[in-house]
């Protein structure tokens, strides 16, 4: 019987109400249960003296008899205490547990057992006791159980089962099946080549660990963890890999002609030189264009690293070869700002461009889709207005998204489709390390924005707490005097719960009756209807507004260049990666610029710390690596990525880069021919579902 095909119902302590929740909750095979790993270990191993214990001190394992056991019925009705005296040859403590008669039966006078637990004070008892201690019976001559006497693996809850429960669980599956029972994904070669452990002795020592030390468990640093984690990268690499090589093989189209007479036209048109780095991106963007393969690329730069004018001179080769260009952007905000670029960009050619958004009225979204049919329209600029199904384009050519983080795969996909042979450009000003880029985006090739145009002035960015409010308050209302404008940003819109956040509408309010009463103050938020956030948005960009509050709606949005200061409300509630997009707002202009984050409660001390990466520098790549490792990579990339959040080993992967190379390596090598793919796709398709969803983020599933 196989771990795929054991029905949980025959498990120990499960039965069919069990059962059918845990398949709610994505666990529907023995298989699946097992990869419900272990978030930590408690080390249960040595056996404490009774009289070792100390009120209120660490949690420790006993080996124990029971000595005059007893249920008491109290007053409340229903409520009961089984209390019984745990006996060792040092002496004696008095153990309670709530609620559970069933103890009658199974702890009865002169029963061995292990237990673990701790001396606390209750209101019931004068002198200390151990309140609810797990316990186990042990078999004469027998000093290691499943709960006790070992290293023992604690688990997150998994719908109303204990970590107790599914240890109980875990364990039972692994005495039932066999390593010639349990699937391998990997091929034979690259177990050895990882270490000759299988899946399943892998899977054992995850659990039940038989030598590893609790420091190396935690760290996910042991044999048998980084087997996991290259199962796991693997089969993702190889997901990817994947679904390059089915896009590849959809359509091949003529390559474009891009030559040396364009490129010294197009530079005479730019009012600026590009930066060395644009220029590389360029020549490699320009290198996949003229292939006849699609053109597959992560486009990727710090803020203000100049992304935008790149995508811009990739849109207009595609123009140049009579193929149309669509860019896709997450907010209507964002869109108008593009396409205003966009105008300016092409001059007298401004007329080409075809804008959709959600908001456009019936009549003017007929003639934009017109133009997209008959070709007239050469530039698409939209939102997701443009994956609906009456968008048809005569010759799409290239989609460039913006913020790709933002959009499911299957969404790009879908506006990819719209077009043959359709080239990509995918664009983020979330720097993250190469590591992470090819876990994320593993099917594009990458070019990397490492350096910004001249003339970016620094922000200079401090951190304080509540008791220099009033001197930060000076220094705005300086900057405003001056003409300046400032974001204040904070993290939610309502109050409520217990943590004392700031509220966008209450901040508002303050601001606007307080110490900015002389001055204009305006409101965004993400509840705001469409056309109410675009007003508010457009009235701080032509300067009536001179302080927009706001929560991170303005993380991407237009650009602003009077706006000099950016104060972000309770910044201990956001990563340093977001921080530094919503830095990014401001230091867009002629103006120094100041970045205010603003911390406070009991948090504050270790806030500061965190912090203290944006104090010292600029660099988003560096920042971006403090945040992976102190959040981890599901933080960096939100609900659109959310199947990365899913995958366990992937922050071990990250931390060990030739796991992640060596798996990359072996999925290109094993889908380079069309008989590899195919053997890819049936070994993707032969996922346990669970896996499959996990995937589905790479197109799998």
């Amino acid at each position: 019987m196989t771990a795929s095909t054991l029905e949980f119902e025959s498990l120990p302590g499960i039965g069919r109400r069990r059962a059918a929740e845990w398949r709610g909750l994505g666990i529907e095979t023995a298989e699946d249960l097992l990869y419900h790993l272990p978030f930590r270990y408690e080390d249960r191993r040595r056996a404490a003296q009774v009289t070792e214990l100390v009120l209120g001190g660490p949690e420790a394992t006993l080996l124990v008899t029971v000595r005059r056991p007893r249920l008491i019925r109290t007053r409340r009705r229903g409520f009961t205490l089984f209390e019984a005296q745990l006996e060792d040859t040092s002496g004696s403590a008095t153990a309670i547990w709530y609620n559970q008669p069933y103890l009658v039966r199974s702890l009865v006078e002169g029963k061995r057992l292990f237990v673990f637990g701790r001396l606390s004070k209750t209101r019931m008892r004068r002198d200390p006791v151990l309140e609810n201690p797990d316990w186990e019976a042990i078999a004469e001559g027998d000093l290691e159980g499943v709960h006790t006497g070992r290293i023992v693996p604690v688990y997150r809850k998994l719908g109303s089962a204990s970590s107790k429960a599914l240890r109980r669980a875990v364990h039972s599956v692994l005495a039932r099946v066999a390593a010639e029972d349990f699937p391998e994904p990997l091929p034979p070669e690259l177990v050895s080549a990882i270490g000759e452990t299988s899946r399943l002795e892998a899977l054992r020592e995850v659990h039940f660990p038989s030598a590893s030390e609790p420091e190396a468990l935690a760290s996910g640093e042991t044999p048998a963890h980084r087997r996991l984690a290259f199962e796991e990268t693997y089969l993702v690499q190889l997901a990817l890999v994947a679904r390059r090589g089915r896009a590849l093989e959809r359509a091949e189209r003529p390559p474009y002609r891009v030559d040396e007479d364009w490129k010294r036209a197009v530079g005479k048109r730019l009012p600026f030189r590009l930066t060395s780095a644009q220029q590389r991106a360029l020549r490699e963007i320009r290198s996949d264009l003229v292939s006849p393969r699609p053109m597959y690329r992560l486009l990727q730069g710090d803020v203000g690293s100049g992304k935008t004018i790149v995508a811009f001179l990739a849109m207009e080769m595609a123009r140049e070869n009579d193929r149309q260009a669509a860019l896709l952007a997450p907010t209507e905000i964002l869109a108008e700002q593009h396409r205003a670029n966009l105008e300016r960009f092409l001059g007298d050619d401004a007329s080409r461009i075809g804008y959709l958004v959600g908001s456009l009225g019936l009549k003017a979204r007929r003639t934009v889709l017109e133009g997209f049919a008959q070709g007239s329209k050469a530039f698409a600029v939209g939102t997701h207005a443009l994956f609906e199904p009456d968008v048809a384009f005569r010759n799409l050519g290239l989609v460039v998204v913006d913020e790709q983080q933002r959009f499911g795969v299957a969404q790009r996909e879908s506006l990819v489709t719209k077009g043959e042979g359709t080239d990509v450009l995918v664009m983020t000003a979330t720097p993250i390390p190469r590591s992470l880029a090819l876990t994320v985006w593993g099917d594009l090739d990458l070019s990397v924005l490492d350096e910004r145009p001249p003339g970016r002035r620094p922000i200079r960015t401090v951190v304080r707490e509540e008791s220099g409010r009033e001197k930060v308050y000076r220094g705005l209302r300086d900057q405003l005097a001056e003409g300046r404008q400032s974001y204040v940003v904070v993290p939610r819109v309502e109050e409520g719960g217990k943590e004392d956040l700031k509220a966008a509408v209450e901040t508002h309010r303050v601001l606007a009756e307080g110490p900015l009463a002389d001055h204009s103050v305006g409101l965004l938020h993400g509840r705001m209807k469409s056309d109410e956030k675009d007003a508010a948005m457009r009235r701080f960009v032509e300067g009536e507004t001179q302080v927009l509050v706001s929560t991170t709606v303005v993380e991407v949005g237009v650009d602003v260049p009077n706006a000099t200061v950016m104060i972000v409300e309770h910044a201990e509630r956001f990563g340093l990666a977001q921080l530094h997009q919503l830095r990014g707002r401001i230091g867009r202009g002629a103006h120094d610029s100041y970045c205010v984050l603003m911390v406070g409660g009991e948090e504050s001390d270790a806030a500061r710390r965190r912090l203290a990466v944006l104090e010292r520098t600029d660099d988003g790549f560096e920042i971006a690596a403090a945040d992976l490792e102190q959040r981890g990579p599901g933080a960096l990339f939100g609900t659109a990525q959310s199947g990365l959040s899913d995958l366990q080993f992937v922050a071990l992967a990250l931390k060990n880069p030739e796991l992640l190379e060596m798996a990359r390596e072996e999925a290109l090598r094993r889908t380079g021919t069309a008989e590899g793919l195919a053997e890819a796709e049936r070994v993707l398709e032969g996922l346990r579902p669970t896996w499959k969803r996990r995937l589905a983020w790479a197109g799998i599933g």
